[in-house]
């Protein structure tokens, strides 16, 4: 954990009714996780106090940032949408990012005042499943951009997780990495799926923001810059429920295919890393039957549901720009 210090959040006002969040907050494990932390930026090369919104003269922005950041980090992200990605928001052009008014305003102003913005202001759970989505996408973005990135986030599972673990903001006052986003809030705190124990100890202030339950749909709408990832959109809270159904739905309709005579489903290997999100083996094929549309695929899951296997497709983590891709089809 970095000494950028808490504004705003005390771990007492964090989520405590859930049984399962409790159980995700057991002191008992607060030394392991820290260690483990500690074990991790070592051979990550992480370094815990740095991020990327930092500015060279803090003291000449507000020292108050209301809810109203979030309307500003939505329309960067919509004209991110407009001026660097295709229509499906599949693949993104970097180099025009880079260079494009709306990055460079988001980075000399909205990014810089996460700092002193605290999430525990949202009302809802929309409001905060909405940021942490837009947020999670946008710093994957600048990550990229920051760090230089041409081919990919990652050649092999430690540069992965190198990079999830250094790309990082402060928001709150408070160090929020892709992974702190990703597998501490908007997972309910269940931790990464490659690494035992939850992400956040009990102790730790950004307990405080932790979402609980857990909507699973949000795994179709993070995208970390692979290939393989789901398109990116931008998230309001008004439409929330139907932006969310709608990203799984695509997802699942495109990214699934069956062997009927091996009883075999093809499928992305988000659902083997975060099964237990979606209940298990049954609880993958609930989730797919649900959200694929009414075809053969559907029918024949409801039908032999209980004699499928999984086969989970590579995945793709090369870099998802427009200009690598456009290379690629030259050859």
């Amino acid at each position: 954990m970095s000494g950028l210090g808490s504004l705003f959040s005390n771990p007492k006002d964090a989520p405590s009714t859930s049984e399962s969040l409790q159980i995700r907050r057991s002191p008992w494990g607060d030394r392991l996780i820290k260690s483990r932390e500690a074990v991790l930026d070592f051979i990550t090369g992480t370094n815990p106090d740095e991020i990327l919104n930092e500015i060279d003269n803090p003291d000449q922005l507000p020292r108050n940032a209301g809810v109203e950041i979030t309307g500003e980090l939505k329309r960067f992200m919509d004209m991110a949408k407009i001026s660097a990605m295709d229509e499906q928001g599949t693949f993104v052009d970097y180099d025009e990012l880079r260079d494009s008014p709306p990055y460079l305003e988001y980075r000399q102003s909205c990014s810089p005042r996460l700092r002193y913005f605290d999430p525990g202001l949202f009302s809802s759970p929309e409001e905060q499943i909405a940021f942490w989505i837009n947020l999670y996408n946008a710093l994957i973005m600048d990550g990229v951009i920051a760090k230089k990135v041409t081919q990919s986030v990652g050649s092999n599972p430690l540069r992965l997780l190198a990079f999830f673990r250094q790309t990082a903001y402060n928001v709150g006052g408070q160090r929020m990495s892709t992974d702190d986003i990703e597998h501490g809030v908007l997972r309910g705190n269940r931790g990464h799926p490659m690494l035992p124990g939850p992400q956040f100890p009990s102790s730790d202030p950004r307990f405080a923001w932790v979402i609980d339950p857990v909507d699973v749909r949000v795994h179709f709408a993070l995208n970390c810059a692979g290939r393989s990832c789901p398109p990116i959109q931008v998230y309001d809270p008004e439409n929330l429920d139907a932006q969310l159904e709608l990203a799984a739905r695509n997802f699942v309709n495109v990214d699934v295919s069956v062997d009927q005579e091996k009883h075999n489903v093809n499928i992305s290997a988000i659902f083997n890393w975060f099964k237990l999100d979606f209940g298990g083996h049954n609880g993958v094929i609930d989730f797919l039957i649900e959200h694929l549309p009414e075809d053969d695929r559907k029918v024949w899951l409801v039908e032999d549901k209980h004699k499928i296997n999984f086969q989970f497709r590579p995945y793709d983590w090369g870099l998802n720009s427009s200009t690598l891709m456009q290379e690629d089809n030259s050859i």
